[in-house]
C-alpha cells in the first residue's frame, strides 16, 4: 500500500511502533521517535532486545548535514581471557552463530554476559539528534512497564523454543533467575502463554531514575552498583569497572553501490561489510530476470551468501583487535572474480564444527520523519543470558556466545573486544535521496534478509510488503536453509546439483525484515508478517 503521508515508523511490535507514531505527531524527529520505540522494545519484547544489550543506528538528519552510525557492539568484560573456555568446545553452530561449550557456561548464566551497551546508545542518539526532552522518549516505557502488556504469539513463539542443537532452551531463559522466573512463567514454572499479562514494575521504576537522570545512573550511579553487586555475588565475569568504561562508537557510513543506488550500511564489527560484498558479487548477475524463487535464483544468491560468510568468519572482528581488509572485501573487482566462480558452478565450502540452531533474539526499527530524517536501529541481547537483577526488571544480553573460544582468530575473545555482529541497519539511496530504509532481526541470517529483500525491491520490483513477505533461503554453512514456501521441486533440483538442503517448518523466517521505501508520490512500508510487526504512516 502506498501511503501519502510524510513520516512513517516500522517496527516489529504494534506497542512500540504506535509509541514511535505518537512522538512524530507531537512533532519529535526520527531519533525521538526511534528510541521511543526502542525502549518500549525492551519492554514488551523483554528476550529480543533492552537496555543492557547491544546495537547499531545510522542517522541521516539532512537539514543538519548529518550522516553517520552509533555503534554499541557490547565488549567482552575486562575479566575475560582468549583461552579461558578453549578446552570446553563441543561445537560450533551450523549457522555460525557461536559455539556450544560444556555447560553451556557462554551460553546462559552471568559467565554470558558482556557489557551492557544498548542504552548509552539510546542515550548519545537522542542527546545529540533528538528534539523532545528526554523524559518524554522514556515515558511510553515506562507506561508499558508498570501498566503491563499482552504476551503476542511471536513473543510465546520464542519463549516456547527448545534450544536444538545444544543450545539453552530458551524456556530456561524466562526462567534462569527468580526474578525472571517471576515475571515471565506461570506459577508452574511454564513460560506465559498468548494473552497472558506481564507487569514489570521494578523495570518501570529503573526507567523512571533513567528519565531523571539519564545513562550515567545506569553506567556509573544507583543502578550500575546495584548490577555490579549481583554480577559479584554470582562470581559473573562483568564488573562496574567495565560500565564505567564503555564508549558508544562513533562511524561514518561505510558506502557501495548497487546497479546505480548508493548502500549506506555499518562498518565492522558490523554486518555491513557482507551486504555490500554480497551484493557486489551479485551485481555481476541479472537477477531480476531469474524466477523468483528458482533452482538458479537460490543457487546463485545462495553462493554468494557462502563466499561473504567466509571472509566473514576469517577476516571479519573488532577493528580495535583486528586488521579487517574492508576495501579487498567490497572491491568490484574481488567481487566479479568470486561471480565468475559460481558463473562456472563451483561451490564454496564453509567450514563448521558441527550443526546448530538460528538465533531470533534481535529487533529492528525503521523510521521516516516530515523533515526526511532517517533514522535505522537493529538491536538485541544476543541470546539472552537468563539473568535478571533482582530489583531491577531488565534481562541482560547472553553475547559471550558468539565469541570464539579458540585463540588467535578474528572473533576470539579478548578483555573490551566485541564479537562480529550480522546486524546491518542501512539505508539505499537514490539519486542522492533516501530510497529504502532496512533492517532486521535474526542472527547470522539478518544480512542474508535484508539482502533478499533489497534484491526484491530494486532487482524484481516488488513493494515492500510484497519484498519482505516472499519467501527466503540462506547459505551460512554448505547446506541450503530454505522456508516451507519454497517448492519442493526447486529442493530435489538443488539435492541434485549436490547442496545438502535443509527445510524449514516454517513458512517465514530467515531473519524478519522491516522496512520503508520513499516514493515521489508517497510511502511504502512492509513489516515481516513472520513477527507482530505493523506500519503507521503519520
Amino acid at each position: 500500500m502506498r501511503y501519502r503521508k510524510q513520516a512513517m515508523i516500522v517496527a516489529p511490535q504494534p506497542e512500540p511502533t504506535e509509541a514511535g507514531a505518537d512522538v512524530l505527531r507531537e512533532g519529535g524527529n526520527a531519533v525521538d521517535a526511534g528510541i521511543a520505540c526502542a525502549l518500549v522494545q525492551g519492554v514488551v519484547d523483554p528476550q529480543m532486545c533492552g537496555i543492557a544489550g547491544f546495537g547499531s543506528c545510522g542517522i541521516y538528519m539532512p537539514g543538519k548535514k548529518f550522516h553517520g552510525y552509533i555503534d554499541a557492539h557490547a565488549p567482552a568484560p575486562l575479566a575475560a581471557r582468549p583461552d579461558m573456555w578453549a578446552n570446553l568446545i563441543e561445537s560450533e553452530a551450523r549457522d555460525g552463530y557461536g559455539f556450544i561449550l560444556k555447560g553451556r557456561v557462554n551460553d546462559i548464566g552471568y559467565k554470558s554476559i558482556c557489557a551492557p551497551a544498548n542504552l548509552k546508545m539510546y542515550y548519545d542518539a537522542h542527546r545529540e539528534h533528538g528534539s523532545l526532552p528526554w523524559s518524554r522518549i522514556v515515558e511510553p516505557a515506562i507506561h508499558w512497564a508498570e501498566n503491563g502488556w499482552t504476551v503476542r504469539p511471536h513473543v510465546h513463539f520464542w519463549w516456547a523454543d527448545d534450544g536444538a542443537f545444544g543450545r539453552a532452551p530458551n524456556f530456561e531463559r524466562t526462567g534462569f533467575t527468580p526474578a525472571a522466573r517471576e515475571l515471565y512463567c506461570r506459577p508452574d514454572g511454564v513460560p506465559k502463554r498468548v494473552g497472558d499479562r506481564v507487569v514489570n514494575r521494578d523495570y518501570g521504576q529503573a526507567l523512571r531514575a533513567i528519565a531523571r537522570g539519564g545513562a550515567d545512573v545506569f553506567y556509573s550511579g544507583e543502578i550500575a552498583h546495584a548490577i555490579a553487586e549481583d554480577m559479584k555475588k554470582n562470581d559473573a565475569l562483568l564488573s562496574i569497572e567495565d560500565l564505567k568504561a564503555w564508549r558508544t562508537v562513533r562511524n561514518d557510513p561505510l558506502w557501495g553501490d548497487y546497479r546505480g543506488y548508493k548502500v549506506s550500511t555499518n562498518q565492522p564489527p558490523g554486518g555491513g561489510v557482507m551486504l555490500i560484498e554480497m551484493l557486489n558479487i551479485l551485481e555481476n548477475f541479472d537477477i531480476g530476470a531469474l524466477e523468483h524463487g528458482s533452482t538458479e535464483h537460490l543457487r546463485i544468491v545462495a553462493e554468494a551468501m557462502k563466499r561473504a560468510t567466509i571472509d566473514k568468519d576469517a577476516k571479519v572482528g573488532d577493528p580495535k583487535f583486528v586488521t579487517v581488509p574492508v576495501g579487498e572485501l567490497t572491491s568490484k573487482a574481488y567481487a566479479k572474480a568470486m561471480a565468475a566462480e559460481i558463473a562456472r558452478g563451483e561451490k564454496a565450502s564453509v567450514t563448521r564444527f558441527n550443526s546448530g540452531a538460528v538465533s531470533k533474539d534481535t529487533t529492528h526499527i525503521s523510521v521516516l520523519d516530515k523533515d526526511g530524517n532517517c533514522f535505522t536501529m537493529t538491536h538485541s541481547l544476543g541470546m539472552p543470558s537468563g539473568v535478571i537483577t533482582p530489583g531491577l526488571g531488565f534481562m541482560y544480553n547472553g553475547c559471550m556466545g558468539v565469541f570464539d573460544p579458540r585463540p588467535g582468530r578474528a572473533g576470539s575473545i579478548a578483555p573490551g573486544k566485541a564479537r562480529f555482529s550480522s546486524v546491518v541497519p542501512s539505508i539505499i539511496f537514490k539519486d542522492g535521496k533516501p530510497h529504502l530504509i532496512i533492517g532486521a532481526p535474526g542472527a547470522t541470517q539478518i544480512a542474508m534478509g535484508v539482502l533478499h529483500v533489497i534484491l526484491n525491491a530494486l532487482d524484481f520490483g516488488m513493494t515492500m510488503v510484497e519484498a519482505v513477505s516472499a519467501p527466503r533461503f540462506s547459505a551460512t554453512s554448505d547446506a541450503i536453509d530454505i522456508s516451507n514456501r519454497i517448492q519442493g521441486r526447486v529442493e530435489r533440483e538443488l539435492q541434485g546439483l549436490g547442496y545438502p538442503v535443509v527445510r524449514s517448518p516454517y513458512g517465514f523466517g530467515f531473519a524478519a525484515v522491516h522496512g520503508i521505501r520513499i516514493h515521489d508520490d508517497g510511502l511504502d512500508g512492509g513489516a515481516d508478517p513472520g513477527h507482530d510487526g505493523v506500519v503507521i504512516a503519520v
